[in-house]
């Protein structure tokens, strides 16, 4: 664990690029499903097609607060506990209700987010500073 924190600011960096790449959902919605999940939009619509750029501006979002965390250390925990959150919460929705998509190239990133929550964790965890006892 000392070597993911004394490595922490290229691992965000690392992570928020990677993460920053999901902003090609905002871009071309149509594209990013079918390469990720195997299926476009055909049937969902504009309203589908909206959801999904927003969907890729907040995963961008996380992408570039990783990015900005890298350069601010008192950013980090911060920083690391919301982008932890929320690629957990992607690895769970895939698991639980997305499992059909895993054949698909998603699965990788699946891997990576699972390997990226393990290390933000890791980071909290080796990092916490213990908090003072105040006297009553």
């Amino acid at each position: 664990m000392k070597w993911i924190v004394a490595h922490i600011k290229w691992i965000m960096l690392v992570s928020g690029i990677l993460t920053l790449t999901m902003l090609y959902a905002a871009i071309a919605p149509h594209a990013m499903l079918r390469s990720n999940f195997g299926h476009g939009l055909e049937a969902g619509g504009p309203l589908a097609e909206l959801i999904v750029r927003n969907w890729g501006v907040l995963i961008g979002l996380i992408g570039a607060m990783l990015v900005y965390g890298a350069f601010d250390p008192p950013a980090r925990r911060f920083v690391l506990m919301i982008a932890g959150i929320s690629k957990a919460a992607f690895i769970a929705l895939i698991l639980t209700v997305g499992s059909d998509y895993l054949g698909q190239p998603v699965r990788v990133a699946v891997v990576i987010d699972t390997i990226w929550v393990l290390v933000f964790a890791a980071y909290l965890v080796a990092s916490r500073t213990p908090r003072a006892v105040v006297a009553s």
